[in-house]
């Protein structure tokens, strides 16, 4: 049995028609169940439906031979145990620094709210600004209004949020997409499945990119 791990959301929404594409598709409505695993018209493959925060670690640990999850989760958490062998160019945004308009940077340290924190740590060193790193989990754009934080790293896609609160994107850290990982056992154990199914997105996608 090959068991892929999918991130739930937005990221799950734009996987589906690939996965369908590629002949991989549930037997039931996930968007609708509260099933956590799905058996698919593939007798050997099923679906599992999970926080992207521990796709890595269930594709890591092999609980799962394949995951779809977003590059920012990998930057963050590393991609330890993990081969990534396709971008699947969904889910597109970028990972940014954003402040209040026309804040001034302080020369001195900058209170940053991420829960990017490792990346945050590394981009702010490469420039030599030291930084105090505070973690927050959600509504990042809320910690400088509140005179918690200087500035924040965290994923823009339209920038309507960050206008919408007086604040505005500064400094591209990564483009973020979704990847398919793949755990490095696996890729031996079930290399013909895996194989076979990395060609079949691969050829959706190239498809996809022919009919824009």
């Amino acid at each position: 049995m090959l068991t892929i791990a999918l991130t739930k959301g937005r990221i799950l929404q734009e996987t589906l028609p690939l996965l369908a594409k590629a002949g991989v598709e549930p037997l039931e409505d996930i968007h609708s169940s509260r099933k956590l695993i799905f058996p698919t018209t593939l007798d050997d493959v099923s679906l599992v439906v999970i926080r992207g925060t521990d796709v890595p670690t269930y594709v890591r640990y092999g609980a799962a031979q394949v995951g779809v999850v977003g590059k920012d989760i990998l930057l963050e958490h590393g991609a330890d145990g993990v081969y990534e062998p396709l971008d699947l160019g969904i889910a597109r945004c970028r990972l940014m620094t954003a402040a209040p308009t026309g804040r001034i940077r302080s020369r001195g340290k900058l209170r940053v709210a991420t829960k990017f924190v490792n990346v945050a740590r590394d981009f702010y060193a490469e420039k030599g600004q030291q930084v105090e790193l505070i973690k927050l989990y959600g509504a990042m754009e809320l910690a400088p209004l509140m005179n918690l934080a200087d500035e924040i790293v965290d994923i823009v896609d339209t920038g309507n949020t960050l206008r919408a609160n007086g604040m505005e994107p500064l400094e591209i850290i990564a483009d973020i997409s979704s990847r398919i990982i793949v755990n490095k056992a696996a890729m031996r154990s079930h290399h013909a499945q895996v194989r076979h199914l990395i060609e079949r997105l691969q050829s959706a996608l190239d498809d996809r990119g022919q009919g824009q």
